[in-house]
């Protein structure tokens, strides 16, 4: 990948899981893996937690706006992991901010709000921010194919010098 095609980075905070799907006798060992295009990033295995705190940064290089898959497994010595459902968020509105110039904005502005609908995966609104001189967006995933469970995460972008990010 060469520079003139890389947009920038984006910083994807996988913060904690609420209320996870058990999978083992009582509890699952769950982690995350997120995709976007070919990259494939994961957390660790947090054990025997079904509200498990990851706390972790993953980075993904952009070169495209793609959409960001998230999926959710429970980690087993002897078998193969088990699903614990799945996720999907789009890209675009969180691109379209990072391609304003906010330098002005107060600490903290809401730059767009992002309401849950029935075609995305956000269990409450989500709101695209101006914090601390960067683009950030929190959001909360309503896990998809599974009973239960929803992932708290932060995204925020990183601009990388001599990028074609404007």
């Amino acid at each position: 990948m060469s520079m003139s095609q890389l947009l920038g980075l984006l910083r994807v905070h996988i913060h904690r899981g609420v209320n996870l799907a058990i999978r083992d006798l009582r509890s699952s060992d769950p982690y995350v893996i997120i995709r976007m295009g070919k990259q494939k990033l994961k957390t660790r295995v947090v054990k025997k937690n079904l509200n498990p705190v990851w706390d972790e940064d993953l980075t993904l290089s952009i070169v495209e706006p793609l959409p960001v898959k998230l999926e959710v497994y429970d980690w087993d010595i002897l078998s193969a992991d088990d699903k614990m459902g799945d996720a999907e968020f789009d890209f675009t509105p969180f691109w379209e901010a990072v391609k304003m110039n906010f330098e002005d904005l107060p600490n903290d502005t809401i730059i767009t709000t992002v309401k849950p609908t029935r075609t995305n995966c956000l269990a409450e609104e989500s709101y695209i921010t101006w914090t601390n001189g960067r683009v950030v967006q929190n959001m909360v995933l309503r896990l998809r194919n599974v009973e239960c469970g929803e992932i708290e995460l932060k995204l925020s972008w990183i601009n990388v010098p001599g990028c074609r990010n404007m």
